[in-house]
């Protein structure tokens, strides 16, 4: 009698655990879907946050290198002007034309030792709304040399930097330098060098967001010219740039007779605008 009612315990028990098991495995199931659901989700949101990120770096950088040519395309040719309209890409639109000082030096280790330009030169920066898709120190155009006298050579350089306020787009111009030798004057060899520069610091000072619509001018064009007689033999001009902070220079070789050289420098300063288009 006592085993039978035993027996009939342990099936009562067996049954009841049987029976609170299914409620149970259904919980665990519904809590871990529910938890897979969840990461696949937030995986979802940042992969797309993080492709719109790309996106908008992207299309920031096809318009400065298209602002660019523009400006390009204008420079150098007095009364020329076009219109751009600078994209949306969720970022600040900081034109600044009392920021970044040039300043160019001349140099033979002789007698010639003289500051040629010293003036701020302008810029235009783009302050990205992101930070985490932006690879910082990736040139667009142009490379980190503050002057250039390759054949070629673009004068611009576009650029990703760290900001104050993050990473950010820079657009600046760089003094290009041409040279030939211009045979005898005088018994002396003759060098001519032209500095030429893009000088955007008659621009409006402009900071905003959203789509821009703006102006290119090319306001005139300035030319100024030193000559050297230098009775010695020279064998170089170094000419040095100071630009944004950062140093750089090029070496132009000088050719001389026994009674010396004359070098004579030009410096071409293109005086480009650039201004808020309302019509």
């Amino acid at each position: 009698m006592a085993s039978s009612l035993h027996s009939r315990l342990i099936r009562r028990f067996v049954r009841s655990n049987a029976a609170l098991a299914i409620p149970v495995t259904f919980l665990i199931l519904l809590v871990t879907t529910l938890a897979l659901i969840s990461v696949t989700y937030c995986f979802a949101v940042e992969n797309l946050d993080t492709q719109s990120e790309a996106l908008k770096v992207s299309t920031a950088q096809q318009s400065f290198l298209s602002l660019d040519n523009v400006i390009l395309s204008t420079s150098g040719q007095p009364g020329s002007s076009a219109t751009f309209d600078l994209s949306d890409s969720g970022g600040l639109t900081n034109i600044q034309p009392t920021n970044n000082t040039l300043t160019i030096n001349v140099n033979d280790d002789y007698s010639i030792d003289e500051t040629i330009f010293n003036a701020s030169v302008g810029q235009v920066n783009y302050e990205l709304p992101c930070s985490g898709s932006v690879e910082t120190g990736l040139y667009l155009e142009g490379d980190s040399q503050t002057i250039t006298n390759q054949s070629g050579s673009s004068p611009s350089q576009l650029y990703i930097t760290n900001g104050t306020q993050g990473p950010e787009i820079q657009l600046q111009y760089r003094p290009t330098v041409t040279y030939a030798a211009a045979g005898l004057e005088n018994g002396q060899e003759v060098t001519n060098i032209r500095i030429y520069i893009i000088n955007l610091n008659s621009s409006d000072p402009i900071a905003l967001q959203g789509e821009l619509p703006l102006q290119i001018f090319c306001t005139s064009t300035q030319l100024t010219s030193e000559t050297y007689q230098v009775s010695n033999q020279p064998e170089k001009v170094v000419i040095t740039s100071q630009l944004n902070g950062a140093n750089g220079s090029v070496s132009i070789p000088i050719s001389s007779t026994h009674e010396g050289s004359v070098i004579n420098i030009e410096t071409v300063i293109s005086n480009v605008s650039i201004q808020r288009w309302i019509t």
